[in-house]
């Protein structure tokens, strides 16, 4: 198989879906690969490491798109991308397709395979290629959460974890999920005072039992939200429903109960958020007020940490992108019910249930076209 890796052209988009490792399976096991040139340097990967191992180094991304049978990337495929995919191109990375009416109704005209990372699911229910830049994400919503709570970023001037005589930061996270179990292990690791909301009982209770005394567990639901937000210095939105919009759990008019100069850091943005008032943002221009409350919304957080993000994702996709390059993606996905899973597109038709069902398109089975 040919196997294409273009340079990510999202604003300030440093990853890459391949290391020199990783193109050195695929060639070990007979298939080309060809990289863009650059595409690796904002990572700390250089072309040459890459010749080192056999992948071909291309020019332009026209080439790289216009050579592969499969592309690999991180993040979904922005407005200039979009003609360059192909009928029949497998296209493995993130797409987030419930969040982007735009994008679903695009690469649905071009006739590909979609396979999205955030929708391989194992039989436990993990996600695990989402697994790794959750934890990213988690633990930098903290990061970029405390920087924005400083008064020269416009905040409450609160320091997250407060000194002797002072008290700490009220950090709020709704979702016990990857992402708000490491903002929640990061933000209690500082000092803050922590509340974690979730609506699985179960999943309260495994946190309660592993982590620290500044944390408390509460069930979610709108009330309880409401109860916190006057004394929530940082809110983290980290809900997560597999391949569908994120429920909008605080509501503009829920604002007015926060201290002016408090933060949202709302990493489900890539789900279309779970604060009402949310809107992608840049890494360039990662903040705006609304009614006195700071928003951080920046889609592709771990972007800004490359060499960490992109190690620690290639370490998950690696196996399952040999599958597809080793046995064609049917045969990969007949094997690998999680790797089915993942497929949203194939042939100009949603496949993946909760993509038609967030903007009322058709939806039909995956199986009859691994039949074919």
């Amino acid at each position: 198989m040919l196997i294409g890796v273009p340079k990510e052209i999202k604003t300030n988009e440093y990853r890459i879906a391949l290391v020199p490792a990783g193109a050195e399976a695929f060639v070990a096991a007979g298939h080309e690969v060809f990289v863009e040139a650059g595409a690796g340097e904002g990572s700390g990967f250089s072309d040459d490491l890459y010749e080192a191992v056999g992948a071909k180094i291309l020019p332009t991304s026209d080439e790289v798109w216009a050579k592969a049978d499969m592309i690999l990337k991180v993040k979904e495929p922005i407005k200039p991308e979009w003609p360059k995919i192909k009928k029949d191109q497998v296209l493995f990375t993130y797409l987030h397709y419930a969040a982007d009416q735009a994008l679903t109704k695009a690469l649905l005209e071009t006739r590909s395979v979609s396979i999205a990372y955030e929708t391989v699911e194992l039989p436990s229910g993990e996600l695990p290629l989402l697994t790794p830049m959750s934890e990213v994400a988690g633990r930098m919503a903290i990061q970029q959460g405390a920087k924005y709570l400083e008064r020269l970023f416009g905040g409450r001037g609160v320091l997250l974890g407060g000194v002797p005589g002072v008290p700490p930061a009220n950090v709020l996270i709704l979702g016990g999920g990857v992402v708000g179990t490491q903002a929640a292990k990061m933000a209690a690791g500082l000092g803050a005072n922590v509340t974690i909301m979730d609506i699985e009982l179960h999943r309260l209770r495994q946190l309660a039992d592993f982590m620290p005394a500044n944390c408390d567990f509460i069930f979610s639901n709108h009330q309880n939200i409401l109860d916190r937000l006057p004394t929530t210095d940082l809110l983290v939105g980290a809900v997560l429903l597999h391949g569908a919009k994120a429920p909008s759990l605080v509501k503009r008019d829920d604002l007015k109960l926060m201290q002016p100069g408090s933060v949202i850091v709302d990493v489900a943005v890539d789900q279309g958020g779970c604060v009402e008032t949310i809107r992608p943002t840049t890494h360039e221009d990662p903040i705006y007020v609304v009614d006195g409350i700071t928003h951080y919304g920046v889609a592709n957080m771990p972007g800004a940490v490359p060499r960490t993000s992109t190690l620690a994702l290639t370490n998950a996709t690696l196996p399952y992108a040999l599958a597809l390059a080793n046995k064609g993606w049917k045969q990969a996905c007949r094997d690998d019910r999680a790797l089915a899973l993942g497929v949203n597109m194939v042939d100009g038709k949603i496949v993946y249930p909760a993509v038609a069902e967030a903007f009322g398109l058709e939806w039909e089975p995956l199986e009859p076209h691994l039949a074919t």
